[in-house]
């Protein structure tokens, strides 16, 4: 593998918490590449429209839960919806300010969801979640 770096794609409908994310990722210094979508809706049709064939790098997607128009629970059904072949280049990872007790029982119901984490992003969550792939 050329750049064993992954890429990294924030969806989240704060515009603060994306800059912070991107920020806080770029000063790790373990990313290929950082975007940032403020609707899940946009970064859903882009991954839906990307090259199947298997990435040099995986995409991992930072995922907020609580958004409106598409919450990161209808982004995580219509990904299920992918092919495989599409699927297999993006680790997905939920993050929220808050969890309630339903929204921890609706992650098991989606195994492409790797992990949850409580926002704010960190550098100790990215060194995490870089080392868990």
């Amino acid at each position: 593998m050329s750049n064993p770096f992954p890429h990294f794609i924030i969806i989240d409908d704060s515009q603060l918490d994306c800059f912070i994310g991107e920020k806080i990722i770029q000063n790790t210094g373990t990313f290929s590449s950082v975007k940032s979508y403020t609707q899940a809706a946009e970064a859903y049709e882009i991954i839906k429209n990307s090259d199947p064939s298997p990435a040099e790098a995986i995409t991992i997607i930072v995922l907020d839960i609580q958004m409106p128009v598409m919450n990161g629970f209808q982004f995580v059904e219509n990904f299920e919806l992918l092919p495989e072949n599409i699927r297999a280049n993006y680790a997905i990872f939920m993050f929220s300010s808050s969890i309630n007790e339903n929204d921890k029982n609706r992650l098991e119901n989606h195994p492409c969801i790797r992990k949850f984490y409580g926002k704010p992003i960190s550098k100790e969550i990215v060194a995490k979640i870089v080392d868990s792939l």
